[in-house]
Formats: structure tokens, C-alpha cells, sequence
């Protein structure tokens, strides 16, 4: 069963708030699509949170051209996911540390990120889905 819509629906959240694994792709500045593989989750507006460190391919791309695809896999079920494509509406500072360090508890079960580099900045990503499509549920 498979289904489209312009907001988070319940399958969707519960993707995200899994310690599923998400592929997101930008357009790079040749034009052609990139994807990484990168943690995921959701906050309390259905904004897909992404993060990452500064310098990384990925956050250059959605800071020069802001549409995104995000596939969200059930680690339980291949044939069960979520496409959202999207916009990055917010990046941010802030509160980058402390959203690092709640995903490494996620994904990990570890209460700091383990592999932060010295002098690294993170950066926090927030993307409003446009169109989501749930697969397999």
C-alpha cells in the first residue's frame, strides 16, 4: 500500500523518530543529484531534522539550492519507507551540539556523539516536507 501527501502522516513520524537511517539527495553545482546517508528525526512542527558538520558537501548543496529528497527506510523492512521531498527552511548553530548529541543517543545508544573532530562545527537542518509518499505500510 502506498500513499501521497503534503504533510507528515502518522507512518511517516514513526519512520523519522526510528533509528532508520535517511538518504538525503541535493542538486550539486554541476546540476546533477548527490545523496549521503545521514541520522534523522523529527520535531514538534513535522520539520524533518538533518545535521551535520560544516564543510561537508551535502549542507553546501541545500544552502545553495534548498529542495531536497529525503528516503527514509525501515531498517525492519527494506520494502517499507518514506520519500519526502522538501525544502530546508532553517539552518542553525544553536542548538546543532545538543541535536548531535540526541541522535548519537538514537542511532548509537551513546549520550555524546563519539566521532566529533576538533574544531568541527555542526550545523542543524530543517526541512518542511512538500510531498510525502509512503511505501510498503
Amino acid at each position: 500500500m502506498s500513499g501521497t501527501a503534503t504533510t507528515l502522516d502518522p507512518k511517516a513520524r514513526e519512520l523519522l523518530r526510528q533509528p532508520n537511517f535517511c538518504a538525503v539527495s541535493t542538486i550539486g553545482d554541476d546540476g546533477t543529484p548527490n545523496s549521503a546517508v545521514v541520522w534523522c528525526d523529527v520535531d514538534d512542527e513535522d520539520r524533518v531534522i538533518l545535521n551535520s558538520a560544516e564543510g561537508r558537501k551535502w549542507p553546501a548543496a541545500i544552502r545553495r539550492d534548498p529542495r531536497v529528497t529525503l528516503l527514509v527506510v525501515n531498517h525492519e523492512n527494506p520494502y517499507e519507507y518514506a520519500e519526502i521531498k522538501g525544502r530546508m527552511v532553517d539552518a542553525d548553530h544553536e542548538e546543532a551540539d545538543a541535536d548531535i548529541d540526541r541522535l548519537a543517543k538514537k542511532y548509537l545508544d551513546e549520550d555524546t556523539y563519539p566521532f566529533r573532530q576538533p574544531g568541527e562545527q555542526r550545523v542543524t537542518f530543517r526541512i518542511k516536507p512538500e510531498r510525502v509518499r509512503i511505501q510498503g505500510s
